[in-house]
């Protein structure tokens, strides 16, 4: 890549910082803005688990990337290498965040929370620059890229419906996992477990 491809990149990779920050805190209201929909299932968080606040900024990761691949067609197979990478990349240290980190609040996303997804999206879109401009070839691992991205696509779409029953799909609210009935008051819900 010359250098004007790494500024022009570079740019591209800054600009996603805040559409995937922005993108990933409107997706944590989507399944109460479509009240339950499928949609809200499928690209909102239908919880307060672990993996929903993974999932929240995963797609507008996603979104970026082809957005970004229209100024990326010469690096293509580098480029979904390096994005495959930040996309997993990005999921673990947001794990790691909220396995040290996690604030128990009313609200979806608290400020802290808020500012510890802004510096992930950061860290994940240097990480994804470093590699798709870097001077190490990884084309060779393209299909394996490949492999990888569709096998994050299948856990996207089914981990929200049917989740494995661990502590990274469990909602530390209503101690449930996956799609929480809509009869629950989640406020009255958790008076009554702080009262008990």
């Amino acid at each position: 890549m010359n250098d004007i491809g790494k500024k022009t990149f570079g740019y591209l990779e800054l600009c996603g910082i805040p559409f995937i920050f922005a993108c990933g805190i409107f997706l944590s209201f989507l399944y109460e803005i479509t009240d339950g929909s499928v949609i809200g299932i499928i690209f909102g968080s239908v919880n307060n688990s672990i993996w929903e606040n993974v999932k929240l900024f995963a797609l507008p990761l996603v979104v970026w990337g082809i957005i970004e691949l229209a100024f990326s067609i010469p690096y293509f197979r580098q480029f979904v290498v390096a994005k495959v990478f930040a996309l997993y990349f990005q999921s673990t240290l947001i794990i790691v965040f909220f396995s040290f980190f996690r604030e128990l609040s009313y609200r979806k996303i608290s400020i802290a929370e808020a500012a510890g997804f802004f510096v992930i999206i950061c860290i994940s879109q240097l990480v994804s620059f470093k590699i798709t401009s870097g001077e190490r070839d990884l084309r060779g691992i393209f299909a394996v890229a490949l492999g990888f991205l569709f096998l994050y696509g299948a856990m996207y779409f089914c981990f929200s419906v049917v989740p494995p029953h661990t502590e990274l799909f469990r909602d530390p609210l209503t101690d449930m996992y996956g799609i929480i009935p809509s009869n629950i008051d989640i406020g009255a819900y958790i008076m009554n477990i702080t009262e008990a």
